[in-house]
Formats: C-alpha cells, sequence, structure tokens
C-alpha cells in the first residue's frame, strides 16, 4: 500500500488543510467586513499595512494581539477562563469536517451519513464557550453577557434546526454530499421550494454567531464588550478568528443546504471548479452577513427572545408540515 492511499495520510492532510483554511478564511473575511464596511461609510479603510490596499491589516493586528500581555483577572476561575477561547474556536474548527468542497470524498474531510445533525450539534459547543467565558471572568459585565449568549442559544437553535428538517424531507438523507446530489438531481436548488426555511436559517444563524442585529451578548453600549470584557492578547483574538470562522461556515452550510454547494446547478462546469462555485456562493452570504451589521440596529433583548419563539418557531413549523404534505402527495 502506498503512502497515498494511507487512511491515515489522507486523514492527517485533511486535517492540515483545514488548520491552513481556518485562520486564511478568518483573514479574508475581517479583510472584507473592514474594506466593506468602510465603502459603506465612505471611508477608505486599511491603506498602509500591506501597501495601498491594507491588504496585511489583519496580519499585523494577529502579530500585535500575541505581543499583547495575557492578562487574567486576580478573582477568575483561572483554568475554565484559559479555555473558554479554545473551546470557541473548537467549535467554528469542527464545523469545517463535513463541509463538501467538492465531489466525492476527497474535498471533505468526513462525509457523515448524519453530517447535518452533526453540524448543529457541533454549533452549539461555541455558546457554551461564551457562556464560560463570561462565568469565569468575575465581572458582572461578562456573567451578563455570557447569560445573554445562552438565552440567545435556547432561543434560536430550535429554528436552526427547524429550518433544515424542510431540506432532510425533500432530500431524504443528512449527509451534505447527499444533500447536494439531491438538488442536482431536481435540477432546482432547495432554496426554491424552501425559500422559508433559507430565510429562518440565516436569521438564526446570524443569532447563533451574535451578529447584529443580534448582539446583546457584547453590546458595547450597554455592556463594554459583554463576555470579552476581561480577555485580552491571543486569547481575545481567538474569539474573533471563530467569529469570522464562522462566518465561513455557516455561509457554507446554507449554500450547501439551500443554494446547490458545490454544484452550479445551472451551469455545466467541470467538477475541479466545485470549489470555486461554492466559494462564490458563500461570498455572497458573507456579503450578506456585512452588509446587515452595518445597516441594521441592535434590537432589544425582550424583541429578540419574541422573534424567535412567537414568529421563526411557528413559521418554521408551518413549513415543515407544508413540506411534508408535499413530499408525500407529489
Amino acid at each position: 500500500m502506498s503512502l497515498l492511499d494511507s487512511f491515515w495520510f489522507v486523514l492527517v492532510l485533511k486535517m492540515v488543510s483545514i488548520a491552513t483554511l481556518v485562520p486564511v478564511a478568518g483573514l479574508l473575511i475581517g479583510y472584507a467586513e473592514l474594506k466593506i464596511s468602510a465603502h459603506m461609510q465612505h471611508r477608505v479603510g486599511p491603506y498602509f499595512a500591506g501597501g495601498r490596499w491594507g491588504w496585511a491589516q489583519l496580519i499585523a493586528d494577529g502579530v500585535k494581539f500575541f505581543q499583547k500581555e495575557d492578562i487574567i483577572p486576580a478573582d477568575a476561575d483561572r483554568p475554565v477562563f484559559k479555555w473558554a477561547p479554545a473551546l470557541v474556536l473548537l467549535s467554528a474548527v469542527g464545523l469545517f469536517v463535513v463541509i463538501p468542497f467538492g465531489e466525492g470524498d476527497v474535498l471533505v474531510v468526513r462525509d457523515l451519513d448524519i453530517g447535518i445533525f452533526y453540524a448543529l450539534a457541533i454549533s452549539s459547543i461555541g455558546t457554551i464557550g461564551i457562556l464560560m467565558a463570561g462565568w469565569s471572568s468575575a465581572n458582572k459585565y461578562s456573567l451578563m453577557g455570557g447569560l445573554r449568549a445562552a438565552g440567545q442559544l435556547i432561543a434560536y437553535e430550535l429554528p436552526l434546526v427547524l429550518s433544515v428538517i424542510g431540506v432532510v424531507i425533500l432530500a431524504e438523507t443528512m449527509s451534505l454530499n447527499g444533500i447536494v446530489e439531491a438538488q442536482a438531481s431536481w435540477g432546482i436548488p432547495f432554496i426554491v421550494p424552501q425559500l422559508i426555511g433559507f430565510v429562518v436559517f440565516y436569521i438564526a444563524a446570524l443569532a447563533e454567531m451574535s451578529r447584529i442585529p443580534f448582539d446583546m451578548p457584547i453590546a458595547e453600549s450597554e455592556l463594554v464588550t459583554g463576555f470579552l470584557t476581561e480577555y485580552s492578547g491571543f486569547r481575545f483574538l481567538f474569539f474573533f478568528l471563530a467569529e469570522f470562522a464562522n462566518m465561513f461556515t455557516f455561509s457554507a452550510i446554507a449554500a450547501t443546504l439551500f443554494l446547490g454547494g458545490y454544484d452550479p446547478i445551472f451551469f455545466d462546469v467541470p467538477v475541479a471548479l466545485g470549489p470555486l462555485v461554492l466559494a462564490s456562493k458563500i461570498a455572497i452570504l458573507v456579503f450578506l452577513m456585512i452588509w446587515f451589521r452595518w445597516t441594521w440596529p441592535r434590537i432589544r433583548e425582550d424583541q429578540l427572545q419574541s422573534f424567535a419563539w412567537k414568529w421563526l418557531i411557528p413559521v418554521s413549523l408551518a413549513n415543515i408540515a407544508i413540506t411534508a404534505v408535499f413530499k408525500v402527495v407529489f
């Protein structure tokens, strides 16, 4: 058996690729956020680091954070405080495992039969890390931010899961590769019959990431920076890297479930271009996340809970019922 045929060699190669992709995706999305927000506010944005376009700004910021002192509050629960950022980042990295970037088993770390179930379960771990950060910081603002994050998880995890069930009913599989293949066999992306599910999933994903207008766990004008208040140095950097990585992964999952993933559906392109097709769809969804951040105001905590329990969950349940009837009848 050659080295290339070795299971462990292929697995290690895939894991190294993921370890490289996470920071690269974070840098690209972070740079895009700086430039797009600057354009929307009629500013230049990053300009000096890396030349005229400021392409090295995020690299310079990363080096700066690693040089800063790692300060831990005297009354903090030190082990929990230290490991919380790693747990949040681990959640973001774990989502990359089941995302298919191309046809077959080569461009996915592991094509699980319960791939979407795994992805939704792993995405919840990040909020546990945020709650750990808030509780262990010995700071009232951090604790309030952590509790808000926990309440947000409970409220928006339900619509996030329910919005996916319609896709699983249509595809008859929970494998992300199988869902892409089902859309290719239908000849249309699932966003057409599952537009409601897509909208609910996208809104719930924004809430899971605590992105504006759902950034109550951070809320600078109310809680300083919420659960981030006592963090500094590279641990502070880990939280931001996890946020940008989650923007990529949630957009990739949404593109896979509702937009055909690596399959262009309506166009005949070589299989080798599958990763570029998926990347273009991810770029559109990430742009929408950045656009929403700089155009929507933060909503109140009671509005956040009411929107989830009174609107998103009932709409998701109705979507499941309609999809099930459609599947049985037609």
